[in-house]
């Protein structure tokens, strides 16, 4: 059997078979899941202040190693 013949039939099959679990209802978009939005922000902000945490110490380290302090 030909290759186009086959991708066609799984094709087919895909379409009229599967269905996701996940799309088995529409989401509320009217009532935000906020303990997600605060979990998301809250983690953003805490990684953005550790990365400018360890800049600093690495600048500071730098600056002493080279004598420029």
């Amino acid at each position: 059997m030909p290759l186009n013949r086959l991708l066609l039939k799984a094709a087919l099959a895909n379409k009229t078979i599967v269905r996701s679990a996940f799309t088995a209802r529409k989401r509320d978009y009217t009532n935000p899941n906020w303990v997600g939005v605060g979990l998301a922000l809250g983690t953003t902000v805490f990684l953005w202040g550790l990365l400018f945490k360890q800049h600093s110490d690495d600048v500071r380290e730098y600056k002493a190693s080279r004598g420029l302090e």
